[in-house]
């Protein structure tokens, strides 16, 4: 009365493999149980060998085997109820965590909306938010704008100074042919 205990698996076995803590919970489970059922059959096979020869013997003999057959089946069944409960747990635990992930999909309310925009502008998540990526490109605007400036200013202040020794210049001219005109006028009222 062998037993292999094929395709008995858990709900995750086949996507998380078989390095996992519970597939190696299952397998020891899986062994032991194996290992109390040989036993049992055992002593099954070792009572085949028992010789009888009273009536009492025989009664004795099928009270053995028929203990024997009820421990097998107590063993089947333990171990039967662990995979359950072990199956029950796993399919717990996936449930929780696709309902952490339905959670996350959920919609939300104003305020949750508000409060999820001020922290990604804030940038108070893991990652930067919106806001400290505008400051940057502010930055870098200014700065531009800023070399931009001086040069302008560089160039406005050149032309300026150019422009003010050319009115210098013109003043200068202008003055000297003022005098001019003002002597030739007193000469002529000389």
């Amino acid at each position: 009365m062998n037993i292999k205990f094929q395709g008995t698996g858990s709900l995750l076995q086949g996507s998380e493999g078989l390095g996992l803590k519970s597939v190696k919970e299952r397998k020891k489970r899986q062994e032991k149980c194996e290992s109390q059922i040989a036993f049992y059959e055992n002593q099954i096979d070792n009572l085949k060998n028992m010789e009888c020869d009273s009536l009492e013997e025989i009664a004795r003999k099928l009270d053995m085997f028929h203990a024997y057959e009820d421990q097998i089946t107590a063993v089947k069944a333990a171990y039967n109820q662990e995979q359950m409960m072990h199956t029950l747990d796993e399919a717990r635990e996936k449930g929780e965590k696709i309902a952490e992930k339905a959670e996350e999909l959920d919609p939300k309310t104003a305020e949750e909306r508000k409060e999820e925009l001020v922290e990604e502008a804030l940038g108070t998540e893991e990652n930067e938010g919106i806001l400290e990526e505008v400051l940057e490109e502010t930055e870098e605007i200014i700065e531009k704008a800023a070399e931009n400036l001086e040069e302008t200013t560089e160039d406005v202040t050149e032309a300026a100074l150019e422009e003010a020794d050319k009115m210098a210049e013109a003043a200068e001219a202008s003055k000297e042919q003022w005098k001019k005109q003002m002597d030739a006028h007193i000469d002529i009222k000389v």
